[in-house]
This record gives C-alpha cells, sequence and structure tokens, in this order.
C-alpha cells in the first residue's frame, strides 16, 4: 500500500526547503503549484476562465497571465480569491488525481503531495497523515519580506490569506520545526524517514 503524505505550511515557513529535501531522498511529490501553473498556461481553459472572470487586463501582451497583477489582487481581496479558486480548484484537483494514480502503478512507498491550501482546499482526508512545515508568524513576515521584497503589510496581508500557521499545526499528524537551521530540519526528517523503515 502506498503511504500518501500530505505536506503543507503557511507562505515562507519552508515548505519548499522539505520538499526539495525529500525529492532527493527519491520520494516522488505532486507539487500543486506547478500544477495549478500547468491549468493557467496560454491554451487552456483556466487562463480563458480568468480572463472572462477577472478581465484581459491581467493578461500579458504575449497571452500569458500576469502573475503578478492578478496576485497583487488576490491577496488584498479575500472575494476575488475565492472567485480564482473556485475557478481552479476541479482541474487542479483533478490534475493532482491523475498523478497520484500514476505514481502509484510504479508502486512507490510514499507519495508526498505538496500542498499549500490542503486544509483551506480539503485533501486532508486524502492523505494517510498530514506533515506541516512549521515556524512563528513573526518569522514567516520576516523572512517573506526578505524573499518578495514587500512590505510588512504586504506580508501580513499575503499571511491574512491562509490558515493561521498555529491552526495548521494544532491540526497537523507530524510537525516539521523550521525555526532553527536547515540542518536541524533536515534532521527531524531524516528522524521520520528512519521510522517508516520500521
Amino acid at each position: 500500500m502506498t503511504y500518501i503524505l500530505g505536506l503543507t505550511g503557511g507562505i515562507a515557513t519552508g515548505k519548499s526547503t522539505v520538499s526539495r529535501y525529500l525529492a532527493d531522498k527519491g520520494i516522488p511529490i505532486v507539487d500543486a503549484d506547478l500544477i495549478a501553473r500547468e491549468v493557467v498556461e496560454p491554451g487552456t481553459k483556466g487562463l480563458a476562465a480568468i480572463a472572462e472572470t477577472f478581465g484581459e487586463a491581467y493578461l500579458l501582451t504575449d497571452g500569458s497571465l500576469n502573475r503578478k497583477k492578478l496576485g497583487s489582487l488576490i491577496f488584498a481581496d479575500g472575494k476575488k480569491r475565492q472567485e480564482l479558486n473556485d475557478l481552479l480548484q476541479k482541474d487542479i484537483k483533478e490534475a493532482i488525481k491523475n498523478q497520484v494514480e500514476q505514481l502509484k502503478k510504479t508502486e512507490a512507498d510514499v507519495i508526498v503531495l505538496d500542498i499549500p491550501l490542503l486544509y483551506e482546499n480539503e485533501y486532508a482526508d486524502y492523505c494517510d497523515a498530514v506533515m506541516v512545515v512549521y515556524t512563528t508568524p513573526e518569522v514567516q513576515i520576516e523572512r517573506l519580506m526578505a524573499r518578495n521584497q514587500l512590505s510588512m503589510q504586504e506580508a501580513k496581508n499575503r499571511l491574512m490569506s491562509q490558515m493561521p500557521i498555529e491552526e495548521k499545526r494544532k491540526r497537523a499528524d507530524l510537525v516539521i520545526d523550521n525555526n532553527g537551521s536547515v540542518s536541524e530540519t533536515y534532521k527531524q526528517l531524516d528522524n521520520w524517514l528512519e521510522a517508516r523503515k520500521k
């Protein structure tokens, strides 16, 4: 039986670092962010739906999505964010499930579903366990400001667009504390991988 691990966290908690490390260990990763990009490529019904709902102004001159402009809109407006989510969620879910089914055929021992909005979009029931990559909200804001060159307010807006990290931590089956060094994070992951072998 393939073990499905849901991997999530908050923005700038270090989920991608954890995902990359598990991938380096040979564990197949289903990346929801990658899939979310694929469903809005030029020529997709996802991109057409965005243009129809939000307007052609959200497309670049080459016909591709203006991610920066759309990001500014949805992080500042919860209703618009939900609208976008409703437009794309069905296609994203379908693609995730298809990838999982393909990977199961390879008899993978573990498959990781790397999904930022795992709880928000109700993927937890699809997983055998959920691992949350955790940092304090203060660390999130600090990292987000540095990484994306955002103001404090912009960083807070992005944090507020997601379920609070403390709530995710409470719901998690496994918590990886990423407040410290990367090597400390890797050690926690190694311990989990070792425990899986027993």
